[in-house]
Order: C-alpha cells, then structure tokens, then sequence
C-alpha cells in the first residue's frame, strides 16, 4: 500500500511525534512538500505533507492560524510537518489548537531530522508501492494468459474478478451478457446493456464508467476489437476505482480478449466462406455434398427443417449497416441457444439459414418487428424505400427444397417491399389475398388503360356499363340473378354486355377476358 502518515511516524529514523489529529493518521501520503508561503494553497494538488518551520507565519495568533490550517485542509493537504528548534522552540499551541479543530494530523519534526530525510523516506515508500504494483501486475498478467489458454474467457474473467476483489462480465456483439464472474454477477451485468450499446456505438477502443445499479459498485466499460464496431465489451466493477496492480490487471485482461475476439473474427470468416460453399451446393441441388462439406459445423442444421431467410438493404442505408447488425444479432442468438445457423453476405443482401423455430429465427423476427414498430406512421404501409432493410423468409425445408425456398424468401422479400413492410414470410402471402398484390403502379396503368372506355362511356350518361359488368361478373354470368341486382330486365343486361364487347373489342365467352376484368375492377375505384 503507499505510504501514509502512520507509516512515516513508525519509521525509526524519522522519530517524529504527532500532536494533533492522531485518528487520521492512516490518509495516503502522495508526496512531501516544503513551504514556507503564507498561503500555500495554489501550489498544492492534494494529498501532500506539508513541511514547515514557520519562517513567515504567526504560529501564535489563534486566528491566523485558524484561517492557515483551514486553507490547508480545503486544499486536500493530508498533513502538517513543523520543524522544532528552528523558529520555535516549539510548536506554539494556537497551531495545535487549530489543526485539533479543523481534524488535521500535525506532526513535531526534531531538529535532528532534515525536512529532505522526510521527503526521502516518502519518495522511497511510493517508489517500492509503484514496484509491488507492477510486480503483482506482470503476476497478474501471466495468471490471466495461463486462464485465458486453459479454461477461455470464462476463466479469465475469474481471475480478474479475483484480482481486483470484485466481478467481470464479458458482452457479444449484441451487447448480450456471454458471461459472468462470481456467477452472482449476472444479475448485475444483465442491468447494464444499455451503457453496453451506448459504448458501442462509438469506435474502439472506447472506455466509460458509470456508477453500479442502485449505487452498488463503480463499473467501467471498455469495448473489445480493433474494428471500427466494437464485437464485444467487458464490465469491471469494484467498490472503488481501482489501483496500480488492478489497472494492470484490467488492461491485461482486455488486450487477451481483444485478442481472443479477433482471432474469432478470423475463425468466423473463414466459416463464412465454408458457410458460402454449403449454400452454394445446396442451391445447386447438392445436398449430399453439402452436407459432406457442412461436416460438424452446420451438420446438425441440415438434419432439421429450416428456413431460408433472404435480407436485403439499398446501396446508401440511411440507417446505419442494418444487415450487419441482422447478422450479428441473429449469429448472437444462435450461439447463447447452442444451434447451429449458417450466415452469408452477398454484397447488399444477407442469406440466413436457420433452424425453424429457433433462437436464431426468432431473434431475426424481433429485430425486424423492431424496426417495423420503429417506422414514422406516415411510412408505414406505402412502398419501401430503396435505403430500407426488408427480409423475407421461406416456409420450412430440407436440404432438398433449398433452391424452392430461396425462391420462396425472395418473393416474400419482393412483396415485402412493395407493401412497404420490413419482414415477410411465405406462408403469409398463401393465406391472404391475391388482391393487396395488385397495388402495383403497372397494374394499375392496365387496369385504367382497359376500362377506360366503359367509364368515358358511362361519363355521357348513355348507360351504366361499369356497374353492369362488375354484376354480371360477380354473378358469374347469370343473367337472372346479375339482372335482379341490378334492378334491370335481363334483356336490358343482355344488350349492355354486348355493348361492353363492342367497345372493348373483346369476347366476354372468353375467360381470360373475364378474369382481367374482374381484376381491373378489383384493382381500380369505381369513380372516375
């Protein structure tokens, strides 16, 4: 520990005698100081043992000395050393008086004793804390190597927590609590992912403190990685700000998971490019290869229904990398629930297989449903905007249907942007309606284009064909029943139809006619 007051009036050679603020006396010393100012204040930066043989000071005017040791306490100076024999024979007891009141530790100095035998006896105590500090560091140093090589992060973290008496907790690219050291930690580590995103944001290597939940601990924040976004984050949280020894131990402890993180990223790309291959061949319509190639790493994905997630972000995002935060949330999930998900980026799209009902298909659902809720209520329900991230998802495969389901994912992503929504699966579209697909300009165009004769004809007054063939169709062609709707003769209805014909240039027995009909009318408003 550095030298305090207790350790410089126990030190043999010194022999100096407290006369006041004996309680105080285990305050850190940071250095020795000598004065003989009248006002010493602005020279001091706290912390200090102030030396003094009262050359220019009235150390026998009570108030005087009152208002000297007063400035000296707001100053942060730890204790008062006053050489006797020198000016006074000695110290005169207005000084003690006034360091007894304001709790300041005064010191009798011997005459003996040169004020620099003190300064040396200081210097020497902080010189030897500063080398038990770097010797426990460099032990702390290799204990947090030999943790890191044989039990990982999770040892690791261990060590630390044991090194600076308090916890440690190590964060995924998600800002997701990986683990935890002691275990009980977990609670408070799980409170601070918020702090954990705020850090994130910002490029590494970047570092925060903030006080503990509920005021339980003094906790700093340091993010893992060299890239510009940070793919992880430690916590360390100790009752106070940590020392020497400590500092070293964090700083370790940070460069070995820096480490160990990017030497995962290494690890990931290279699954990546394995990932790609599995893809690759299964499109191909390969599976048995693939799964050949897939071996233990996405072996057991292939061994279950999966499904095939296709994302896809404009060539500026406005938002930020929206497609590599998908990836890393959907990769975080699948490793916290110990699947297994195959992740690959193709240029401005991201291609996700993942197992059906899984962790990793359920993030990526949350993360779009948050970005949907997110949205301006004016932007919702129009068209995408090229900046946007929009997924669609297959319905469950196997190996066999890959090629179907990538085919599947991307007309659900097509529809998906063309609704202006941010996520949606196949098996949606199968359960709605053909009609909200037609809400297309080019569709539209059509369907304005074929009827707008019949409306230009019904705009004269000379009849109400629209209205009559928008019947007629609905009743499949049943005179009768289209006749009775529309409160007309069938005769009437009859004679309108061919009317219809004649001005379309088109056969109503035809029943492809009568199908785009019918749709144009669906698509366009019965206003004009």
């Amino acid at each position: 520990m550095p030298p305090t007051l207790a350790s410089l009036v126990h030190h043999s050679a010194l022999k100096l005698t407290v006369r006041a603020g004996e309680d105080r006396l285990d305050v850190p010393v940071r250095w020795a100081h000598v004065s003989e100012l009248a006002d010493p204040v602005p020279y001091m930066e706290g912390g200090e043992l102030l030396l003094i043989t009262a050359l220019k000071l009235d150390a026998e005017d009570p108030q005087a000395m009152r208002r000297y040791v007063k400035r000296l306490v707001g100053a942060g100076v730890v204790g008062l050393g006053f050489a006797v024999g020198v000016n006074y024979e000695d110290i005169p007891e207005a000084l003690v008086d006034a360091a007894a009141g304001e709790g300041l530790p005064l010191l009798e100095v011997p005459r003996r004793t040169p004020f620099l035998a003190i300064s040396k006896a200081v210097s020497a105590a902080i010189a030897a804390e500063q080398y038990r500090a770097v010797t426990a560091g460099f032990a702390a140093q290799r204990e947090l190597t030999r943790q890191a090589l044989t039990d990982g992060p999770e040892g690791l973290l261990s060590a630390l927590a044991s090194q600076v008496d308090g916890w440690a907790a190590l964060y995924d690219a998600s800002g997701a609590v990986v683990a935890t050291a002691p275990e009980w930690a977990g609670r408070r580590a799980a409170r601070l992912t918020a702090d954990v995103e705020r850090l994130r944001e910002r490029p590494a290597p970047a570092s925060s403190v903030v006080g503990g939940p509920d005021n339980e601990d003094r906790v700093e924040l340091h993010s893992l990685g060299t890239g510009r976004r940070p793919r992880a984050a430690l916590a360390v949280g100790t009752a106070a700000a940590p020392g020497t020894a400590e500092r070293y131990a964090v700083h370790s402890a940070i460069a070995l998971l820096t480490l160990t993180t990017e030497r995962s990223r290494s690890l990931r790309a290279a699954e990546q490019r394995l990932g790609a291959a599995v893809l690759r061949m299964l499109l191909a319509g390969q599976p048995d290869h693939a799964r050949a190639v897939a071996g233990d790493l996405y072996g057991s994905l292939l061994d279950a229904p999966f499904r095939m997630v296709v994302a896809e972000e404009g060539r500026a995002p406005a938002q930020g990398d929206r497609l590599g935060a998908l990836a890393e949330v959907v990769e975080s999930a699948a490793v916290r629930a110990g699947e297994a998900v195959l992740v690959v980026p193709e240029g401005q799209r991201l291609v996700v297989l993942a197992v059906d009902g899984g962790a990793a298909a359920g993030a990526c659902g949350e993360y779009t449903a948050g970005l949907e809720a997110g949205r301006p209520v004016g932007e919702q329900g129009g068209a995408a905007g090229e900046d946007e991230l929009v997924v669609g998802v297959s319905a469950p495969v196997g190996p066999v249907a890959a090629a179907a389901a990538y085919k599947q994912a991307e007309q659900a992503l097509s529809v998906a942007r063309r609704r202006g929504r941010v996520y949606v699966e196949h098996e949606q579209l199968a359960a709605g309606s053909v009609v909200p697909l037609l809400a297309d300009d080019a569709v539209r165009a059509f369907a304005d284009g074929l009827l707008r004769p019949l409306y230009e004809h019904d705009a004269t007054g000379r009849g109400d064909l629209v209205a009559s063939l928008r019947a007629w169709l609905s009743r499949h062609g049943q005179w009768d029943a289209a006749a009775a709707d529309l409160g007309v003769h069938r005769h009437t209805l009859r004679y309108r139809m061919r009317r219809v014909e004649e001005i379309l240039g088109r056969s109503l027995d035809d029943p492809d006619v009568r199908m785009e009909l019918w749709l144009a009318l669906k698509t366009t408003s019965t206003e004009q």
